[in-house]
């Protein structure tokens, strides 16, 4: 180790304590019980007093991985500053399009100048794609390039990737830190507080919402559909919702719905418009994927970050609505569907996440220059830590629809909770097979009898051919 070159920077004079202690540690639950076990506990993120890396021998590089996100680029100009100006490091390049750009792409200098304003655009100027975890190529790639800082900048399915080209750089036995800083604009990485882009996502998507309101309003019968991120988890959606206050209904996936009988979408819908003649509904895109896939013939497809493809919910529930509405009740319904996705994923971060970005790729930087690796950084209650990269995929962060947030959102809408969904899905069920059975004891006692196996199969393929 070598002594750290903060404590000869002016800017750091007079902060006292400016150093962390390499035992300092950050508890992962703050609130706990009398006699609850010690519990776990993560490195606290920060500067050491010394330092395993010389500044003249950092040979360091950043890579996007996965889609955007805002503040991507804000990160990628904190990690080059804070290596070039806190610790002096000038060798720093940027690995293009992603993973595949360690072995299929070429390779650009970063520096402060090149830098300086590119968090004032939205996206990244490494380019990023999904997928080329080839853990082989990569570290190839890092061993010839004479690299041995690696930030890696990317959410759930970068992180895992991250974690492989970690354990391959172990087993090489190399001397090279493998930093993660977590992006996903859903919020869905486990451990940490909140994901950078997040809080722009909210701010951003009130405008749509703001904007399917004000239709909605104006015209008789109007509903405004508004379609937000959220693959498994629907926090874009449900802290949405909750700034805004103009939305009569939330969907996400953490919550399954059901449109027909007691409790479900269709008489909450019928109420609303009874009573207001308007309303507005935000919806989660994964929320309500197995009904959508159960009118709609569709493989389990996945992307090259081994996402679920998702079907859209936006669209099959926009044409639900208005054939229900038309041909039930034979009333004309005013709808208008508003998918903001890639406006909101292509903007600068705000004021907040730029700050919030900064203080990651600093911490990122501080725990790469003291010698740490194979971890991602983020803040856990409220104290910024290094956390291994494993911890962070174990499992995603979800809404919990039994917290009180969630029951603040209900009261916000007075929404159906659809705490019945798993009987009426079930009801349902028994119900089409007391139909088709029906069906199939009707043909065998005509004339011509059939088989039943081969009963059951017409009349399913008949059913599918029908959807």
């Amino acid at each position: 180790t070598y002594p750290n070159p903060l404590q000869d920077n002016p800017a750091y004079s007079a902060v006292k304590q400016y150093f962390v202690d390499p035992d300092n540690a950050v508890a992962k639950d703050i609130v706990v019980q009398a006699n609850s076990p010690r519990g776990v506990h993560f490195r606290r993120a920060g500067p050491r007093e010394r330092v395993h890396f010389q500044s003249d021998e950092v040979r360091a590089c950043v890579v996007t991985c996965g889609g955007l996100c805002p503040g991507l680029n804000t990160v990628i100009r904190e990690i080059v500053c804070g290596l070039w100006y806190i610790y002096g490091v000038q060798d720093i390049i940027g690995i293009e399009a992603g993973y595949r750009g360690f072995y299929a792409r070429n390779t650009i200098p970063l520096t402060p100048k090149v830098v300086d304003d590119i968090h004032k655009r939205g996206g990244t100027i490494l380019g990023t794609s999904r997928g080329g975890h080839e853990p082989s190529k990569i570290v190839d790639s890092i061993q010839d390039r004479g690299i041995n800082q690696v930030y890696i900048i990317g959410g759930d399915g970068s992180q895992k990737g991250a974690a492989v080209i970690y354990e391959e750089i172990q087993k090489r036995s190399l001397k090279v830190a493998v930093a993660g800083i977590p992006k996903t604009i859903d919020n869905d990485i486990a451990v940490i507080d909140k994901s950078f882009g997040f809080d722009t996502a909210v701010e951003e998507a009130q405008r749509a919402i703001n904007a399917a309101h004000v239709e909605a309003e104006s015209v008789e019968n109007g509903i405004g559909l508004v379609k937000l991120m959220g693959r498994y988890s629907g926090y874009i959606a449900m802290y949405a919702t909750l700034a805004s206050r103009d939305v009569d209904c939330c969907l996400i996936p953490e919550s399954p719905f059901y449109l027909e009988g007691k409790g479900g979408l269709y008489e909450f819908i019928e109420k609303r418009l009874r009573e207001n003649g308007h309303m507005v509904i935000v919806v989660a895109e994964g929320a309500g994927q197995e009904l959508v896939a159960e009118s709609m013939h569709n493989m389990d497809s996945h992307d090259a970050s081994g996402n679920r493809l998702l079907l859209d919910v936006g669209l099959w529930l926009s044409q639900r609505l208005k054939d229900h509405f038309l041909k039930d009740r034979r009333e004309v319904l005013n709808l208008k569907y508003i998918d903001p996705t890639y406006m909101i994923r292509a903007i600068p971060s705000n004021a907040s996440d730029n700050v919030y970005c900064s203080l990651l790729a600093q911490s990122a930087v501080h725990g790469a220059m003291a010698g740490y690796t194979g971890f991602t950084v983020g803040p856990v209650n409220g104290r910024h830590a290094y956390i291994p990269i494993s911890r962070v995929t174990e499992s995603p962060n979800r809404v919990k629809t039994t917290d009180r947030m969630w029951a603040r959102l209900l009261s916000s809408t007075n929404q159906p909770s659809f705490i019945n969904y798993n009987e009426v899905m079930e009801a349902r069920r028994q119900k089409e097979s007391t139909k088709l059975l029906e069906q199939v004891e009707s043909h065998s006692e005509g004339p011509a009898s059939m088989d039943l196996d081969s009963t059951v199969e017409n009349k399913s393929r008949e059913k599918n051919d029908a959807k």
